[in-house]
């Protein structure tokens, strides 16, 4: 056989494979993806400085962290003693359709920041997200996330240092699935559709109403691999065909 034919060869089924992963990406960019999607709290990681977490919801799609700053007893409150019970995230699911590389709302979320004992609340929550994907996808799976918790000390003479905030954890953001032998990422944009924002913040005592964005993207081909591993192929049989031609010289 021919080196020359070998390389051709080779070159050809590396074009015939970049050909066709190109024609895969150009399907999975006209799929459309509707469905509707659901989710529930997991358990949460208390972190090094709340020695006593108190929580409840784990399982469920209201989930609640730290015990609440209860007056103490008297037949009179005292004065600027109130009780507005611990803090709480609630996850609603919501339906969706969205293209390629396009943002949509996947759920709505609700943030109350209440107060609570110092030593009481939790760092780490996961969300476990559950996507139902219609036809022709028809699948469902869940994403795990992770939101971070971020409770401050409260401070009766500044609203801002005594907000709270929740952040999506951008580390754990991403998860794939398959499609027709395609795959896909389903990634956690943050909490507003037009830019990329992580994080929001609830006042003392106040709800902040809001939505989880996300993204479905394509896991490009790697083309380039499959070419290096042609190339690798053709330079190993052009080094055992020249050892050949060396001993029927040497013979």
């Amino acid at each position: 056989m021919k080196l020359s034919f070998v390389f051709a060869t080779a070159i050809s089924s590396f074009f015939v494979s970049a050909t066709t992963g190109f024609g895969f990406s150009g399907q999975a960019h006209a799929l459309a993806f509707t469905g509707i999607s659901s989710g529930i709290w997991g358990e949460p990681t208390p972190g090094s400085t709340n020695t006593n977490p108190i929580y409840t919801g784990v399982g469920s799609n209201i989930f609640t962290w730290g015990n609440p700053n209860v007056c103490p007893p008297s037949s009179n409150t005292p004065s600027g003693c109130e009780i507005t019970g611990s803090n709480k995230l609630t996850f609603n699911g919501t339906s969706f359709s969205a293209d390629i590389n396009s943002v949509f709302k996947v759920a709505d979320l609700s943030y109350f920041n209440g107060s609570v004992l110092e030593g009481t609340s939790v760092k780490f929550v996961p969300l476990n997200l559950n996507v139902s994907f219609s036809p022709p996808v028809g699948i469902s799976q869940v994403f795990d996330f992770d939101l971070r918790l971020e409770n401050t000390a409260n401070d009766a003479t500044d609203s801002e240092k005594s907000a709270d905030f929740v952040f999506i954890d951008t580390n754990l953001s991403n998860r794939s699935f398959t499609f027709e032998d395609n795959k896909y990422t389903l990634e956690l944009t943050g909490f507003n559709p037009d830019i990329r924002q992580t994080g929001v913040k609830a006042f003392e005592g106040a709800t902040t109403r809001t939505a989880i964005y996300a993204k479905i993207k394509t896991v490009p081909e790697p083309a380039p691999v499959v070419g290096l591993s042609l190339l690798g192929i053709y330079l190993i049989f052009r080094k055992n065909s020249w050892r050949r031609n060396t001993k029927s010289f040497g013979g």
